[in-house]
């Protein structure tokens, strides 16, 4: 059957072509699939939902909101016009600033076919302006510096301190880990920049997962990475890239690695794989929102149930999921969210205000707590037991608040849009940008798409029109 509700027509784009053709949803008992059919490159359908949750019980009515600077025109129409335009429904929340395209690893998943022949590192000069063209574009907004792998700039301490300088107040590092690991050192001096958080790329938890995904034995370095990141009292994101029959076995292991080294590890953000950069080719290898929801409940044998998970507040409820957990003193999770303090509300919420209340939570929840081992605030890497903090009182508010503060664990995890799962109604919603070469921001999906051969709509273009 057809869906009429959450299952709206749309639009979405030829994987072979990309160019913009209509799509529906069509239902096969709990599955959703969209489908299209390109004049010239004949009928597509690819898996986007299985199971529970149900799918249009995920849904959130919400009521959109412009860009605060709308710096392109409409002509073409999404996806062909970004920059941002009048067409889209959604204030940013996170910025990536790509300052390099080279690598230290050469991964076969790859958003942004790093190591490939590239232009010339940004000059710190136009990283300046960038920030310069953010502030005005309605900043300040979490900053997440990327690549490529952004440690292979020696200034990236200077680009640190420079968003810092310019007004920015929250910064991430999406880095593989590498000279993390095996510079001492270095974790300090990206914190005494200012860099409040590494968003680190751990996609299991023996070196077979590294090896397929990144071509590398990676299991001790990433150990180390975690390691010396709690002792220059940097918060840690794990982030794994989901592949069915490949790593999301894994997916409870990962989670209490997460716990055990709380709270410098402050949360897991899970990325389903998406085909494009380095993984053009798509092999019907998938895993959907509610699959992952399920996996982590069975998989923490039920300390995290999926009735703690909820959609987002911010992008469309269909591109993430987030649930909050406290690990208490003697070791029990127990689940937290901001929503569940102001109670269920009816009315439709309004984009810009989950867009800055996503803000704002990454920013707190995403950071070394202040409260570890020395009088300094860096404390070292350790695992939590039910020995930890003797003879408090657990049914003490004050405590209880202490609590949420420091050992507080966000389990997320977002599904990006490539061309055979593009819906151009969710990427009206994005709340994830990029900064073009150019000067432009771009939605994240729209600046990674990718033909079937390589072709993108944006990365590697001056504008998404040559």
């Amino acid at each position: 059957m057809r869906f009429k509700n959450a299952g709206s027509d749309s639009e979405s784009v030829c994987p072979e072509c990309l160019k913009l053709i209509p799509s529906c949803k069509i239902s096969d008992g709990e599955i959703i699939f969209l489908e299209k059919n390109c004049p010239d490159h004949g009928r597509f359908s690819v898996k986007i939902w299985d199971g529970k949750p149900d799918y249009e019980g995920w849904n959130r009515e919400k009521i959109p909101s412009k860009p605060s600077l709308c710096a392109a025109e409409t002509s073409r129409g999404c996806p062909y016009d970004c920059g941002l335009c009048a067409e889209h429904r959604q204030q940013t929340c996170c910025v990536l600033i790509e300052i390099t395209g080279r690598c230290n690893l050469k991964c076969p998943v790859c958003f942004a076919s790093s190591g490939a022949p590239e232009t010339d590192d940004p000059t710190i000069e136009e990283i300046a302006e960038w920030y310069r063209m953010l502030m005005e574009s309605g900043g300040p907004f979490n900053i997440q510096l990327s690549g490529g792998e952004p440690t292979m700039r020696d200034d990236l301490p200077d680009i640190i301190r420079l968003g810092f300088d310019m007004g920015f107040t929250f910064i991430q590092l999406n880095t593989n880990g590498i000279r993390l690991a095996n510079e001492p050192g270095y974790a300090e001096k990206l914190r005494d920049a200012g860099l409040n958080c590494v968003f680190l790329q751990f996609d299991g938890m023996n070196d077979s997962i590294h090896r397929y995904l990144r071509g590398a034995d990676l299991m001790s370095l990433k150990f180390k990475t975690v390691e010396n990141c709690a002792k220059a009292g940097l918060g840690v994101v794990l982030v794994p890239t989901l592949i069915p029959g490949i790593n999301t076995d894994h997916i409870g292991e990962i989670i209490k690695f997460a716990i055990e080294n709380l709270p410098h590890v402050r949360g897991v953000h899970f990325q389903p794989v998406s085909y494009f950069g380095r993984y053009p080719v798509m092999d019907g290898k998938r895993i959907t929102i509610p699959e992952i929801i399920r996996d982590i409940e069975i998989q923490t044998g039920g300390a995290m149930k999926s009735a703690n998970f909820i959609p987002p507040g911010g992008e469309n409820p269909y591109c993430s999921f987030h649930g909050n957990f406290i690990q208490m003193q003697d070791g029990e999770l127990k689940p937290w969210n901001q929503e569940n303090l102001t109670g269920c509300c009816s009315n439709p919420a309004v984009t810009a205000e989950g867009s800055k209340k996503a803000r704002l939570f990454v920013a707190k929840q995403w950071a070394s707590p202040v409260c570890c081992d020395n009088k300094n605030g860096h404390g070292s890497l350790k695992k939590i037991s039910r020995t930890d903090d003797p003879g408090i009182n657990t049914q003490s508010l004050d405590i209880f608040l202490e609590r949420v503060k420091t050992h507080t664990i966000c389990i997320s995890g977002m599904a990006f849009q490539d061309a055979w799962t593009m819906e151009i109604n969710r990427l009206k919603e994005c709340i994830i940008h990029v900064v073009s070469r150019d000067g432009k921001l771009i939605p994240f999906c729209a600046y990674n798409l990718t033909s079937r051969d390589g072709k993108s709509l944006y990365r590697g273009h001056r504008s998404g029109n040559d």
